[in-house]
């Protein structure tokens, strides 16, 4: 297999030669590794000089980026004792933890930067061939035992195949030379026959004519009848022939072979999210409060929030990840620099002008739309003036200081209109029509909320705010919430006020139609109640059906809430805003989640779920010999009526190419609020069942028709080749 010339590239010829490196865990564990890249080009492999025969690998796909000179917490506290030319960070996706680096001189640095960087790159751009080419090489290398460069029939069974398809063909088909072992050539053209899918083959049977490939009006016909594409079927036909085939035979004659329609499936235009949702689709010029945004809470927390550590890393991820409202705890700290942690606790502290900077530098690179800065404010006066400097001097013009045309508004302005600009939610003196009121009263903490058990009116606090940070506050004036009659007599639309998931449940279910109405105009925060030590989280679907937008999450936590977080924001090019549906804007809207059926334009749809097969799903506990028994469920979350949970009986070990044909179907009462989560799970009778993927997305998103899924793990990461093939039908229910 052809890991490309890019092994003849210098900087990876010197990591493949090998490097010692210093990796560094804090100021005071500094240990010499020795560090090489592998030949497969994409595992690099790690171990101690003496640790006897330990050590560790990664794979280059597990890589998101590489950072130059001192760029995290760890190396800025040894900057004075490494020059920044040595030093560098291997930055991981999802929650796993960075690696940094100090070489033992500058070129080495480079070598290793730029070598990574090439290598990222080339795992990025890699298409589904080459991809599928390298996991059966990473099989045959964990296969092949004692590195002879053979298989031998023991070996097999570590690669999770059919364990009865595999000894029937192995002698027959593979063992050319006779020898009971498999050489790696011998190998993948055993993988092939045992990857031939006959389900696939199937359906592509269903529209050939002969059996061997797919004429252009064959596979016009198949985008029409069961991709369900209309009109554009002719003209697509035509892109997916020149873009998948792989035979530039069957090309000349304008068709497909099964191989070429195998791959446009597993493509990504083959997949269940409708490739035009993927992109920025949606109107960004409606008010603020007309959107879903991305939330986090406790931004600064990697783990929990009685020991966590505090870290800016947490907020390079929560932004990274599309976040858009991010949340700052601020303490006065000794040397009159204003701290951040979670208050009362054993978490690590951090400045408030490193958070800052921090955020100047990563709030818009995954979007340009405009970032909440949501400010839990503990300090005094003359440190909350510091605080006002830092926001002033680091973030210069991106902050928000002033109205955009001068006037008071009657509404909030748009994502659009505020691009690239970061707004500070916090209290204010007075309102914007007048400032005059030094004191503060009225206004309480997430602590002080918890605290009161949720009274409706707290005992007045009297704290001391800073004019200047104040003066800072223009669209996001935190206010304690007096009730909805309240609220529409007399709120401003720049007024927001923060429910505890408690408080806004029980709102939720007492006033759901007013909640609805309320949050046309203003911005609510949600938050997670402060009880929940362990920084889990709770379930946003009960929050977005009456149209809160701001439903804080502990991003920091991996779940079902923060796969449904990912799902829903995984539209509209992951920027962060998702418009609300049309019966969440309207200011006279008499939509109830509790009565989906009482509102205008209400059309149920039936939704039916052929779960087919599995491909190559990975195995969870690596147990030698283990192997998955897997099910899939498919969950609905959305309006009360409309959580729905189905799934599919398990199957006896076979993780490889598992096939279900099992068919479940949903009523869906308000599809423009449902989510869809396919789950798969490694079913064991006698405890529960071992997560193995899953992958969620708006109801509103879903192409009809067979189609791929590519499973996230745990942490929302691909974990690429591992995919459910479905076939999905959509209709209206009578």
């Amino acid at each position: 297999i052809d890991s490309g010339s890019i092994q003849d590239d210098p900087d990876v010829k010197i990591m493949m030669a090998g490097s010692t490196l210093r990796k560094v865990k804090s100021r005071s564990w500094k240990k010499q590794r020795h560090f090489r890249l592998l030949e497969d080009g994409l595992t690099i492999w790690y171990k101690s000089r003496w640790a006897g025969r330990g050590h560790s690998t990664f794979s280059v796909t597990e890589l998101e980026a590489v950072r130059e000179g001192h760029q995290s917490e760890v190396l800025l506290s040894i900057a004075e004792e490494f020059p920044a030319n040595l030093c560098f960070t291997l930055v991981f996706h999802g929650r796993q933890g960075n690696v940094d680096l100090v070489a033992e001189s500058p070129e080495e640095a480079q070598a290793w930067i730029q070598g990574v960087r090439k290598l990222i790159h080339k795992a990025q751009t890699m298409d589904e061939k080459e991809r599928l080419d390298q996991w059966v090489w990473d099989w045959f290398q964990k296969a092949d035992k004692n590195k002879d460069g053979k298989m031998n029939f023991k070996e097999p069974k570590l690669m999770k195949l059919n364990k009865y398809k595999a000894p029937l063909l192995f002698p027959q088909m593979a063992d050319k030379s006779d020898t009971g072992s498999l050489e790696i050539e011998e190998f993948v053209h055993f993988y092939k026959i045992l990857t031939q899918r006959d389900e696939v083959w199937k359906v592509f049977q269903d529209y050939s004519g002969d059996g061997e490939k797919l004429m252009l009006e064959e596979l016009e016909n198949f985008l029409r009848i069961e991709q369900q594409e209309g009109e554009q079927s002719a003209q697509h036909a035509k892109e997916l022939i020149d873009r998948y085939e792989p035979s530039e035979t069957a090309k000349k004659q304008s068709a497909m072979s099964l191989d070429g329609f195998q791959m446009y499936l597993c493509s990504q235009e083959g997949s269940i999210f409708k490739p035009e949702h993927r992109h920025l689709y949606q109107d960004m010029s409606q008010p603020l409060s007309h959107y879903f945004i991305s939330s986090s809470h406790n931004t600064y927390l990697l783990e929990d929030q009685l020991r966590g550590h505090s870290s800016l890393e947490a907020y390079i991820q929560a932004l990274k990840r599309g976040c858009r409202c991010v949340e700052v705890d601020s303490w006065d700290g000794n040397d009159g620099e204003p701290i951040v942690y979670h208050g009362h606790t054993l978490t690590s502290k951090i400045l408030f002008r490193d958070i800052i900077s921090t955020l100047k530098e990563y709030a818009f690179k995954t979007s340009d739309f405009p970032v909440i800065l949501s400010l839990e404010n503990h300090c005094g006066v003359e440190q909350q003036t510091v605080m006002a400097q830092h926001l002033r001097q680091i973030l210069g013009d991106t902050l928000l200081t002033t109205l955009l045309d001068g006037q008071i508004p009657q509404q909030l302005p748009s994502p659009q209109e505020l691009k690239g600009k970061i707004l500070l939610k916090a209290k204010k003196i007075g309102g914007l029509e007048d400032c005059n009121d030094e004191t503060l009263t009225d206004e309480v903490s997430d602590d002080e909320e918890m605290a009161n058990g949720e009274a409706e009116s707290p005992t007045k606090s009297k704290s001391k705010l800073s004019r200047e940070l104040s003066d800072l506050v223009v669209y996001c004036k935190s206010l304690h919430f007096h009730g909805f009659e309240h609220a529409r007599l007399h709120a401003k639309c720049y007024e927001m006020s923060s429910f505890s998931e408690s408080k806004a449940k029980r709102l939720t279910k007492e006033a759901g139609t007013d909640f609805i109405r309320y949050n046309t105009r203003q911005l609510s925060r949600i938050y997670p109640s402060g009880l929940r030590t362990d920084s889990s989280n709770y379930n946003p679907q009960d929050m977005w059906n009456v149209g809160c937008q701001i439903v804080a999450l502990n991003f920091q936590t991996a779940g079902l809430e923060m796969d449904l977080n990912d799902g829903l924001f995984r539209q509209n090019n992951c920027c962060g805003y998702v418009l609300k549906p049309d019966f969440l804007r309207d200011g006279d809207t008499q939509f109830s989640p509790d009565k989906p059926e009482g509102r205008q334009g209400y059309r149920p749809l039936r939704l039916s779920i052929q779960v087919i097969s599995g491909q190559q799903l990975p195995k969870v506990n690596q147990k030698e010999g283990s192997i998955v028994d897997p099910l899939v469920r498919v969950e609905i979350y959305g309006v009360p009526q409309d959580q729905a949970k189905e799934e599919t009986s398990h199957i006896n070990n076979n993780g490889f190419n598992p096939v279900w044909n099992e068919t479940l179907n949903f009523i869906i009462h308000t599809p423009e609020l449902a989510l869809v989560r396919f789950v798969v799970e490694d079913y064991d009778k006698a405890s529960r069942n071992d997560f193995i993927g899953q992958f969620t997305l708006p109801f509103m998103c879903i192409q009809a028709g067979y189609r791929h899924i590519h499973l996230l793990s745990k942490d929302g990461t691909a974990i690429p080749p591992s995919s459910l093939f479905v076939n999905v039908s959509i209709s209206e229910f009578t």
